[in-house]
Formats: structure tokens, C-alpha cells, sequence
């Protein structure tokens, strides 16, 4: 797994109501624990992973264009995620959550190709709308370079009884691709293992 990097974290503990309207932080949820890292689709299933384990809500995430290598500032990195709660508490409890989340998932070298192909159990609040599913349900994060994304997710909706619930078309604002699937958690799996077989095909052998 390719480490994640943990750029800046900071604390909000009676965030200014209008910079939290024009967030789009819901009302009364004025403690705000914010992140960035060099990873952006790490950090989403980390965010998502803090909305289960404390009362938070992804009150904000935006991917930076071009990527981390190409980031403006020294902790820029490739994305933004904003934890609010009702709390400070809860806000680091949130926090400590993703944190933690953040050092067991990651995107695989293969072959000097990135992929990233995750299977969540049981999403929470936050990846539950971004994919339209049910709290609970296990989605197929799959992610990688455009052509290989698009050629691996054409394996992984054959490869099991899956559901598209978003297709993530390249060019991404970080130059990627791919894509949320649901299903069972069996399927999930059989889904991302096809996924991850296309990427490394292509990696090994990138012209038929």
C-alpha cells in the first residue's frame, strides 16, 4: 500500500456561522475538525469512516485539480475533507477516526500504476450519498488511471452482480477515473479483485 500523508490538521471549536452557511455546514453543527492529505479518495472513505464511528458529518470535501504532485503549496496535497459536529468533542473524536482510517487504505503501485480498488462493508453517512445507497451497504471503491479505469471497470461490473451507482469519468479534477458499484460484500470483493486484475494488465502490457 502506498502511504498516506497526513499534510495539516486543525480545529474549529465555535466556527463563524457564515463561513459555515457558505461551507453548507448543517445549522447547529458549529465544531469543525478539518485535514488534508496527499490522497483524496483515501481520505473519502477515511471521512466516511469517522461519520460511523462518532455524531459528525462530512460537512465539506473537494478534490484539488491536478493532483498532489502538482500541489500549490507545501500542505495542499490533493485534498480537503471538513468534519463538523455538534461539539469539539465530537470533532476530534471524528477526527481520530479518519486519522486512523487513513493508515490501513491506500492506493496499490502496480507497476508504477496507482490503483485503488476498496471494498467498504458498510458505508456511512457520507459515502452512502455520495453513491445513493442505503446506510450500511457495501460499495466497490474502485479508482486508477483513466484508460485503465475505464477498462477495469468494465471487468468489475461483469465480474459479479454489481450496481453502477457512479461512474467517476476521467478526467477526474486529480486526472483520474472509475467509480462507486453495490452489491453484497462478496460481490464488492470479486469486483474490486477484477478491477485490480485490468489495472495490473495494463500496467504489465499497456498495448495489446
Amino acid at each position: 500500500m502506498i502511504p498516506v500523508k497526513v499534510l495539516a490538521v486543525r480545529y474549529l471549536a465555535n466556527a463563524s456561522p457564515a463561513l459555515c452557511r457558505e461551507l453548507g455546514i448543517p445549522e447547529g453543527w458549529p465544531s469543525l475538525a478539518m485535514l488534508t492529505t496527499d490522497c483524496d479518495d483515501a481520505t473519502y472513505i477515511a471521512l466516511d469512516e469517522a461519520t460511523k464511528a462518532a455524531e459528525v458529518e462530512v460537512g465539506y470535501s473537494r478534490s484539488f485539480y491536478a493532483g498532489a504532485a502538482n500541489a500549490s503549496t507545501p500542505n495542499a496535497g490533493e485534498v480537503i475533507g471538513i468534519l463538523a459536529a455538534k461539539t469539539p468533542g465530537g470533532a476530534r473524536s471524528g477526527m481520530e477516526a479518519a486519522l486512523a482510517a487513513l493508515s490501513r487504505v491506500g492506493f496499490e503501485d502496480l507497476n508504477g500504476v496507482p490503483c485503488l480498488s476498496h471494498t467498504v462493508s458498510s458505508v456511512g453517512s457520507f459515502l452512502a450519498a455520495e453513491a445513493g445507497v442505503p446506510l450500511g451497504s457495501a460499495i466497490a471503491y474502485l479508482i486508477a488511471p483513466p484508460l485503465e479505469a475505464m477498462y477495469g471497470m468494465d471487468a468489475a461490473l461483469k465480474a459479479a452482480e454489481v450496481k453502477l451507482c457512479k461512474l467517476y469519468a476521467p478526467p477526474s479534477e486529480t486526472n483520474f477515473g472509475g467509480g462507486l458499484l453495490s452489491g453484497t460484500q462478496s460481490a464488492c470483493a470479486a469486483a474490486c479483485a477484477a478491477f485490480r486484475e485490468r489495472v495490473a494488465e495494463v500496467a504489465a502490457q499497456p498495448r495489446e
